[in-house]
């Protein structure tokens, strides 16, 4: 149920207003203000301006091909395409074999109890994989090796659909009230979030996960203890009744998506935090401007009823230990997770790092906000790859910079640092520790670029580029047209392609391209515009996460190109990024309906894709052909297993070429 206007929505268009939430009201420049004063380098492509517009040009297209940062050609695609669609399963290219590795509620830890849908406890769901699995990271065993056969799977469990969790839950329609959930049942929702750590290996022609690995471990909002370090660690502002030194802090919660560090940890991503709070602060509290700027509380779900953590009027101090990036070392089962507070506090998308060349390791991240920032944090220190243990400060002791772009196709990194321009007392911030506690309002301050909510951010380590998507903003207003993206309501989202100087992505400033404006190129009202050959098939919207295989090849996956405009689903596009074929994209895999596609992630070898399947049957009535709500009883489908006794079961899909060759 929707709190602003009581319509009952699916869990995942609650999350689409939820993203709204707490929106950027600074007058910072928009994007689409910064690409309408600078004319689209890539109109020549389908639907674009034309020939007239790209005489205005301030910097050709092909001058980014001669950047010392192009290191190496990227090769094609040379599957065949699929036909986009609905319907209640998964379908991947011909000559590739796609194959359920793991489910909500199999076991994780040694001694997990057999998942028993219609008798689930708290105990067991802390045992068993969580639920919505959003990012997914490879680690090969042993660490530091390239195997590709053998590693860590490190999943990431953002939220849960209780209306298809819990038999009885929900009406006929969807619809639940909060108040109807009993204290076992928020418990397990407690319980199903957080991260999976599964050992997998190569068997035969498939892949399977390790029995009672010794590195099965399940990380939760509901029990798991983490440690806060970098600046805000400790502050008074983090402090709580049940930590008084507010340096300890219990579970992770909606968590997106992530990244692997050159030493082998994941960082993983809490993105809407807010939605968990309750409550009233008390009047003048100094918190209040602060959660106004992240949308909290907002009240979505029903924990502050059994845990007054997160009630914001007994605990005012609570929302600020969440909305950070957490480290966790997959390879230790009992290390101590570690809540990394230099890399800023907002709604992280995910964090993806490269290892500069001069031994820094960039941390690239987006705030996952219609008009909010793009961020890369930069160490003081260098990576050293012979004692990983002692890489986690370098995320404690560096600079976190926010993203200004430019009319004349460049950039500038701004750095957060306390102390330097509005970054003062006389704004409210006393110390690091504020930056890092409010670090949109510090952003807003010094002028960087609103954006159309950037999500997935990601280094190419073959040609030195950065490709950021930008999922979509349909708040933008009449009067923000522009040529490279003139849609005052983007529905569709694009993406964008950082070049930096000479390979150095610890540079303050770099070159931006717009790659693609997503949307269908056969429809006038999307403004889209791709490599004229693409098919029916190959256009997608709503660009979320995106990997780099190991040649270098850019792979997207969407959330959110759904009935509204495309009546398809999402799923996994691979695009072309160089030479003639650039802007070109076709269709890989898609998901079953109600479903948002996640991960990816590709093993060293290429030969192996693990693809997360978050919330299928979510919202089946809004689907063509589909015409009924989904519950528990009644879901829209109920992939994985087809059983008439089992629930719809988010799951990780590991994608195989039938061949043994790599994928794609």
């Amino acid at each position: 149920m929707d709190a602003r206007d009581g319509t009952y929505l699916s869990k995942s268009m609650q999350y689409e207003l939820s993203e709204d939430a707490g929106r950027n009201a600074s007058d910072n420049p928009t994007f689409g203000d910064i690409v309408n004063a600078r004319f689209g380098r890539r109109d020549m492509l389908r639907g674009g301006l034309g020939v007239a517009a790209m005489t205005a040009l301030a910097i050709p297209a092909m001058s980014l091909l001669t950047s010392k940062a192009a290191k190496a050609a990227v090769g094609g695609f040379g599957f065949e395409e699929i036909e986009a669609g609905v319907d209640e399963t998964h379908h991947v290219a011909a000559g590739h074999t796609a194959q359920v590795l793991i489910r909500w509620g199999d076991p994780v830890v040694a001694g997990a109890p057999a998942f028993d849908p219609e008798n689930q406890t708290a105990a067991a769901q802390e045992m068993q994989f969580g639920y919505n699995s959003d990012y997914v990271g490879y680690v090969p065993l042993p660490r530091g090796s390239e195997t590709a056969d053998h590693g860590l799977l490190v999943v990431n469990h953002e939220y849960v659909n209780s209306e298809l969790m819990f038999p009885g839950l929900a009406n006929a329609e969807g619809e639940y009230d909060l108040a109807d959930l009993t204290p076992e049942q928020i418990a397990i929702e407690m319980a199903a979030h957080g991260l999976s750590v599964v050992e997998v290996r190569k068997e035969g022609d498939g892949w399977a996960v390790v029995p009672d690995s010794r590195y099965g471990r399940r990380i939760t909002a509901l029990s798991t203890m983490m440690t806060v370090s970098g600046p805000a660690a400790g502050h008074d502002r983090l402090k709580t009744s049940a930590d008084p030194e507010g340096r300890n802090v219990i579970g992770t919660f909606n968590n997106c998506a992530g990244g692997t560090t050159p030493w082998g940890t994941i960082l993983t991503a809490e993105e809407n935090f807010h939605g968990y709070f309750a409550g009233t602060l008390p009047e003048g509290h100094r918190e209040t401007e602060n959660y106004a700027r992240y949308g909290a509380p907002d009240g979505s779900y029903a924990w502050s009823r059994e845990h007054a953590r997160f009630d914001v009027g007994q605990e005012p101090n609570e929302p600020n230990r969440y909305g950070w990036m957490v480290e966790v070392d997959p390879y230790d089962p009992n290390s101590v997770p570690v809540k990394r507070t230099a890399l800023g506090r907002f709604k992280h998308e995910g964090a993806e790092s490269i290892m500069n060349g001069d031994g820094r390791v960039v941390v690239y991240m987006g705030d996952d906000e219609r008009f909010d920032y793009l961020y890369k944090y930069v160490s003081d220190g260098r990576v050293d790859l012979e004692n990983p243990a002692s890489n986690g400060a370098l995320l404690d002791e560096g600079t976190l910079f926010v993203a200004r772009f430019d009319e004349d196709g460049t950039m500038e990194w701004m750095p957060l640092v306390h102390g330097q321009g509005p970054l003062t007392a006389e704004n409210g911030f006393e110390a690091q520790a504020d930056v890092a506690i409010e670090t949109r309002r510090a952003a807003d301050l010094l002028g960087a670029t609103k954006m159309d909510r950037p999500e997935d951010v990601e280094p190419n380590p073959t040609n030195g580029r950065v490709y950021l998507m930008l999922t979509n903003n349909t708040r933008r207003e009449a009067g923000q047209e522009n040529a490279v993206n003139p849609r005052p309501d983007n529905a569709y989202g694009h993406i964008v392609e950082i070049v930096t100087p000479d390979g150095d992505h610890a540079a303050t400033s770099a070159t931006w391209e717009i790659l693609v404006k997503c949307g269908d190129p056969d429809n006038p009202d999307h403004g889209a515009a791709w490599h004229s050959d693409i098919s029916a098939n190959g256009w997608f919207g709503s660009p979320d996460n995106c990997a780099i295989d190991p040649q270098g090849r850019l792979w997207i996956s969407t959330d959110g190109n759904d009935f509204e405009y495309s009546g398809r689903t999402d799923g996994l596009w691979a695009m072309e990024t160089e030479g003639e074929r650039r802007g070109f994209s076709k269709l890989f895999f898609r998901v079953p309906v109600g479903a948002e596609m996640c991960g990816p992630k590709f093993t060293p070898d290429g030969k192996a894709l693990f693809l997360a399947v978050q919330h299928p049957a979510d919202g089946g009535s809004e689907w063509p052909g589909f015409g009924r709500p989904s519950t528990y009883a009644d879901p829209s489908t109920r992939w994985p297993d087809f059983d008439p006794d089992m629930p719809v079961r988010p799951s990780v899909v590991v994608v195989t070429r039938d061949d043994g060759g790599a994928i794609g």
